[in-house]
């Protein structure tokens, strides 16, 4: 990442107003797809990942914010709650790519373990308000009542409930983003940079 580049200003162009809709198709489709199969994992938050690394943090957090608010209101509305973890998550992967955790295969991983930790901090008050702890992940919530059944502290319980599904999920979301990212063109890529005068898509 060129470190010229302003971390929190978006380069309003075209390439920048397209972004934000195909991230949200890759959330939307990703998280349609784990829930129809009952996977393990949330799949939500691979176009915002994206979107953080390619546009910033700001695009980023647009992105997972609207993709929830969408989800929301066409296919469950508890999911538009949960719009602040996906503008933490945005935030922390633009920051992270500013900062260089991008290339090789352990910093991808480290990457989406402290995503993960952003998105469960977050999550934790949430789940805790609405669902008593739980996730809604068959299993994640099978160690939330294992731990239950052991009195473990709720926020505890909850916390590993979250991260159990958290850390695959953003360890692998960041691999796919990742590898996304790493076959754009370059012509693609300087369209983001706020750095750059270019301002076209062609």
């Amino acid at each position: 990442m060129n470190k010229k580049r302003n971390l929190w200003m978006v380069k309003l162009n075209t390439a920048s107003i397209v972004l934000i809709p195909a991230a949200v198709a890759i959330n939307y489709i990703g998280k349609l797809f784990a829930e129809t199969l009952r996977l393990p994992l949330w799949l939500d938050s691979i176009g915002t990942i994206f979107a953080g690394i390619l546009g910033g943090p700001v695009l980023g957090a647009l992105s997972g914010f609207i993709n929830n608010i969408i989800y929301g209101l066409t296919i469950s509305p508890a999911s538009a709650v949960y719009g602040i973890a996906s503008i933490g998550i945005g935030i922390a992967s633009g920051i992270l790519a500013y900062y260089g955790m991008a290339g090789r295969l352990w910093k991808i991983i480290i990457f989406g373990v402290i995503v993960a930790f952003v998105s469960s901090i977050i999550s934790v008050p949430l789940n805790y308000v609405y669902y008593g702890g739980q996730t809604g992940n068959i299993w994640g919530d099978a160690a939330f009542a294992f731990l239950n059944a052991h009195h473990v502290n709720a926020i505890l319980s909850s916390f590993v409930d979250n991260i159990s599904v958290d850390a695959p999920d953003k360890i692998i979301s960041s691999i796919v983003a990742f590898a996304v990212f790493r076959v754009l063109p370059k012509s693609l890529t300087i369209l983001y940079d706020n750095s750059q005068k270019t301002t076209s898509l062609d």
